[in-house]
């Protein structure tokens, strides 16, 4: 597998980011997640125009233009031969000092993956499933709002965990 980092085409094990990175250290960052559908990507224009909307409420310049972002994207797909693909954009804060100043990072980081993804095995698909409510509840939308696709995703693995 081919993921997109940083200007280049990397395999899979060789994509790595640096211990400093902001989005790995305090989820400061924002990223998109996409559907390729029969080798066309379902809306991606409003997926990135969200990115940048997300990007813009946390004070994150993008280091793309859409265009650049949109060419990344499909190339992704492109280099990894897939029709029918979940594709995960994220675009960090990038490496900086330790502590929560974002001014410590100089440069954002960009990765975009492309790969198969089973939501569900095809027994639910065919014959429903059990859901339930657990205790685990949203953060408020005046704490961080929830129109932000921020990598701050800890709340969901929670209510999973709990479910």
């Amino acid at each position: 597998m081919k993921i997109y980092l940083d200007g280049k085409f990397v395999d899979a094990a060789d994509a790595k980011i640096s211990v400093f990175d902001h989005g790995l250290l305090y989820g400061d960052g924002v990223f998109e997640g996409i559907r390729l559908y029969g080798g066309n990507i379902f809306r991606l224009e409003e997926h990135l125009e969200r990115l940048e909307q997300s990007a813009k409420a946390i004070m994150l310049d993008l280091p793309l233009t859409r265009k650049e972002f949109s060419e990344i994207t499909c190339e992704t797909c492109r280099q990894n031969n897939l029709r029918d693909a979940y594709i995960r954009l994220v675009v960090t804060r990038g490496p900086g000092d330790l502590g929560l100043s974002p001014w410590s990072c100089p440069k954002p980081s960009v990765f975009v993956i492309a790969s198969k993804i089973t939501l569900y095995p095809q027994e639910h698909y065919d014959n429903g499933l059990a859901i339930v409510t657990v205790p685990t509840r949203r953060i408020n939308a005046a704490a961080l709002p929830p129109t932000i696709k921020s990598l701050n995703y800890l709340n969901n693995i929670l209510g999973k965990i709990d479910a």
